[in-house]
C-alpha cells in the first residue's frame, strides 16, 4: 500500500496550521505556473503533512486569480494522497448557521475564467465526476469534528461561483430554488483537478454568513465575516489535528475511485498524444501514462 499524505489546502482566515513537528516551507516548482505560495511541509504525530494557503500568505489572491492546476500539481508532486480543503461559505439554507462547518457531498460549478482541466488538446482524458468527494475522508471529518464539540453537517450541495463580488439577491435566491445548501469560491475547479490528479478531495465549508437572502439578516460584509472566521479558524485547527492523529497511516483503496480515476479516463491514443503536454502531466498522470 501507499503511504498516506495529507493535504491541507487553508481558505480565508486559514493560513497557518499550529501544533506541528519539523515544519518547513518549500518551494515546488510547478508546470503549470506559480503556485499560491510555498507548501508547508511538516508533521502530526508522525503523518505527513503538506499545507498550502490557497491565497497565498496575506491573503494576495483572489478566488480567480488562484492557479488551480499549479496547486493540484504542486500537491501531487509534495506526494499528498488525501486532500482537505478548508475554505469559508455562506449559507442558503436556515439550519446551516454562521459557526457550523458543513460536509458537501456535490457541487454545481458556476466558475467561467479558469481553467478547469490538465487535459486538452494533445491528450484528451474525461474523469467521472459524478461522486466528486472521497466518502472516507468526509466519514472520517465528521467523526473527527464530533469529537472536537463543532457542529457538523454531512452531505449537500456546494454551489461554486466565480466571485470576487458575493451574490446579487436574485442569484442568492435562484441558487436556493436549486435546494443548494452553502455557497463559496473555491472549491471548483479545485475538486475537478484533485480527481484528474487521482487525489482523494474533501470539503470543511465554514458557514460565516447568510449570503444575502435571509430577511432578518443584514447582507453581507466583510467584516462580519471577518468575526465569524476568527472563531471558525480555530476549530477548524482543531479539526485538522483531530483528524491527522487518527488517519491511516497507509492509504486505502478509494470505495469510489478517486485515487484510479485515470484509469478509464485516457481517450487519446499513445500515438496521438502531444509530447510537450505529456511532460507536463509527469506528476498528475505519470501513474497511467508510464
Amino acid at each position: 500500500m501507499t503511504a498516506s499524505v495529507l493535504g491541507i489546502v487553508g481558505g480565508s482566515g486559514f493560513y497557518q496550521l499550529p501544533g506541528l513537528s519539523n515544519p518547513e516551507w518549500k518551494a515546488v516548482d510547478s508546470p503549470w505556473g506559480a503556485p499560491s505560495d510555498e507548501i508547508l511541509f511538516a508533521e502530526i504525530d508522525g503523518l505527513p503533512i503538506r499545507f498550502l494557503p490557497r491565497h497565498g500568505r496575506g491573503h494576495k489572491l483572489s478566488p480567480t486569480g488562484i492557479n488551480y492546476r499549479a496547486n493540484i500539481d504542486a500537491l501531487k508532486r509534495a506526494g499528498v494522497t488525501d486532500l482537505i480543503s478548508v475554505s469559508a461559505c455562506g449559507s442558503l439554507k436556515k439550519k446551516y448557521k454562521p459557526g457550523d462547518f458543513v460536509l458537501p457531498d456535490q457541487f454545481i460549478d458556476r466558475t467561467f475564467a479558469r481553467e478547469k482541466s490538465f487535459f486538452g488538446n494533445g491528450c484528451v482524458a474525461h474523469v467521472a465526476m459524478g461522486d466528486p468527494i472521497g466518502p472516507l475522508l468526509t466519514k472520517a471529518l465528521e467523526k473527527s469534528a464530533k469529537a472536537e464539540r463543532i457542529k457538523v453537517h454531512k452531505g449537500g450541495t456546494y454551489l461554486a461561483m466565480e466571485g470576487p463580488q458575493f451574490s446579487t439577491r436574485a442569484e442568492s435566491n435562484l441558487y436556493r430554488s436549486w435546494n443548494c445548501d452553502v455557497i463559496g469560491m473555491t472549491n471548483m475547479p479545485e475538486a475537478k483537478l484533485a480527481r484528474e490528479a487521482e487525489i482523494c478531495y474533501a470539503s470543511v465549508a465554514m458557514v460565516t454568513d447568510y449570503d444575502c437572502w435571509h430577511d432578518d439578516h443584514q447582507d453581507v460584509d466583510v467584516a462580519s465575516i471577518i468575526a465569524v472566521m476568527r472563531d471558525n479558524t480555530e476549530k477548524a485547527q482543531r479539526l485538522v489535528a483531530h483528524l491527522a492523529r487518527d488517519f491511516p497511516r497507509e492509504h486505502p483503496a478509494c470505495p469510489i475511485g478517486s485515487d484510479r480515476a485515470l484509469e478509464v479516463a485516457l481517450i487519446t491514443p499513445p500515438e496521438a498524444r502531444d509530447p510537450e503536454l505529456l511532460k507536463k502531466l509527469d506528476a498528475v498522470a505519470g501513474r497511467v501514462l508510464g
